[in-house]
């Protein structure tokens, strides 16, 4: 199935999986990632044009929906635009109402390492999917709310004389912060041989998607630290 399709027999599954994995970031989120979830989730279900893949809603009548004032409404929604859960598309100019689109990516990024927590069948269905990045036109930057901050330089590099991957994770670290603590802090070693390094991914998901879009960076500093390095498998 595909997140971006909702047609079919199937689309009625696949929207109620994307709402439980918009719960199940939240529930398992700080306080205040709670309520802003328990907004999107009841916005989502009551407005989303799943035809069109874009979210059409004026601020009044966000409010309203959310029992909150138009103040309020205006730091909900740049707060999940902040972190990439809600793309702009269009802005809302001139009287127009502005334009949202649901980040899948990022959706399954932070519910991922909560799928058991549903069961088996739910995991199952969550991992074929393999939804590519996307931007509002801008450089990413991933913020989770409720998440650890970024571990201090001194901290990393006081980390670097213990062995080859805390030093790939140093390195990784210093050369983009955030990639690093979104995806490559949660990987472990798990052996290096014959060029082949394996390491080991919280989920299978996470494991799929470091190898499809952040390999290169990952090899890059790797064959820094792990000499005659060939190739990178990651399990989950």
């Amino acid at each position: 199935m595909d997140f971006k399709r909702f047609t079919g027999p199937q689309a009625g599954s696949q929207k109620y999986d994307l709402l439980t994995a918009l719960a199940l970031a939240g529930l398992n989120g700080s306080p205040g990632f709670q309520t802003s979830m328990l907004r999107l989730v009841a916005l989502v279900t009551a407005r989303y044009n799943w035809r069109t893949d874009e979210l059409t809603v004026g601020q009044r009548e966000m409010a309203r929906l959310w029992s909150v004032d138009e103040r309020t409404v205006k730091r909900e929604i740049k707060r999940l635009t902040k972190t990439e859960i809600l793309l702009q598309l269009r802005p809302g100019v001139r009287g127009r109402v502005a334009a949202y689109r649901l980040n899948f990516a990022e959706v399954f990024r932070l519910s991922a390492p909560h799928w058991d927590n549903v069961g088996p069948d739910f995991t199952a269905r969550m991992e074929v999917q393999q939804p590519a990045p996307e931007t509002s036109g801008e450089k990413v930057v991933r913020v989770d709310f409720g998440a650890r901050a970024a571990e201090p330089a001194s901290a990393v590099q006081a980390d670097a004389a213990s062995g080859p991957w805390p030093r790939t994770l140093s390195r990784l670290a210093q050369s983009d912060p955030g990639l690093h603590r979104s995806w490559f802090s949660g990987l472990a070693f798990d052996s290096f041989e014959q060029g082949l390094l394996m390491l080991k991914a919280p989920s299978a998901f996470a494991a799929q998607y470091v190898l499809t879009h952040h390999l290169r960076p990952l090899q890059g500093m790797a064959a820094q630290e792990f000499p005659g390095l060939r190739r990178i498998e990651i399990t989950g």
